[in-house]
């Protein structure tokens, strides 16, 4: 019980604990803010394997066939601008958690933790985008670019607190130009190619989930929209993975009668 009681105090508060241990499942404001950190907790644990079915699934194929690369750049870019914002306002850790995967460590160490998992993941999809399409020369100056822009964001003498609002308000068009190339991809070529089903369903669980949390414990206007259009734009790509048919599913498909050249009857000597 003590453990319970603990756990519940941390996630929230010990007001509502009290409420909740002695049952009193009335009170709508303990239980929403409950299932909002349930939840943020949630997305914390599958943001840190978002992308892995994606990273296996290059691996596998050896091939990054319809997989945008321009959308994973952007992607990170508009990850990197959402954490510098959440961080630097105060926001709680489970509210923007693929940035901080530590509750209880200290600052310095939660800094170098959020810039190593926002951007790890996502990094090693474009290593693998650039290497397996021979573009290392790109590869390294993305590298350099998302450096130079965590150390800015990150730094207030760089991007003050105005302009890190403008920055964030920027995200939502920042996430239409991600998803729109892959989206985009996908209906030209009639197929998703590489694209893993398991992540983009992942995505738009966690897009969708972040709207709740977001609308429940933060209720900032620019978050809250860019988690919208994020998952708007990611039920889409859903959408897309579930209509389109798997890469092999044409090739492996068996050819039909009718498709058979028929053979013309050979006539015997008299």
């Amino acid at each position: 019980m003590e453990i319970i009681d603990t756990a519940l105090r941390t996630l929230v508060g010990p007001e509502c604990t009290q409420t909740l241990l002695s049952l009193g499942f009335e009170d709508y404001t303990c239980l929403r803010l409950l299932a909002s950190k349930g939840l943020g907790l949630g997305v914390v644990a599958g943001g840190s394997i978002l992308k892995v079915p994606q990273i296996l699934k290059i691996v596998a194929s050896g091939s990054v066939t319809g997989i945008s690369a321009a959308s994973y750049l952007l992607e990170t870019v508009v990850y990197l601008v959402s954490l510098a914002y959440n961080y630097r306002n105060g926001n709680a850790f489970s509210t923007y958690g693929e940035g901080k995967f530590a509750l209880h460590v200290g600052l310095d160490v939660n800094i170098v933790l959020s810039f190593a998992f926002i951007t790890m993941q996502n990094f090693i999809v474009l290593l693998l985008l650039f290497t397996y399409s021979r573009q290392v020369v790109i590869l390294l100056a993305v590298a350099g670019a998302l450096s130079a822009a965590t150390y800015a964001l990150f730094d207030p003498t760089l991007v003050n607190s105005n302009l890190l609002v403008q920055f964030q308000w920027g995200t939502i068009f920042l996430a239409l130009a991600a998803k729109l190339p892959q989206i985009y991809t996908n209906y030209s070529n009639s197929s998703t190619g590489q694209l893993s089903s398991i992540t983009v369903l992942l995505t738009l669980a966690g897009s969708a989930a972040r709207v709740f949390t977001t609308w429940q414990e933060v209720k900032d206007p620019a978050i809250l929209t860019a988690f919208v259009v994020a998952t708007v734009l990611n039920l889409v790509l859903a959408l897309q993975v579930v209509m389109y048919p798997k890469p092999d599913a044409k090739a492996s498909r068996p050819k039909s009668k009718s498709a058979r050249p028929i053979k013309k009857p050979v006539k015997k000597a008299e």
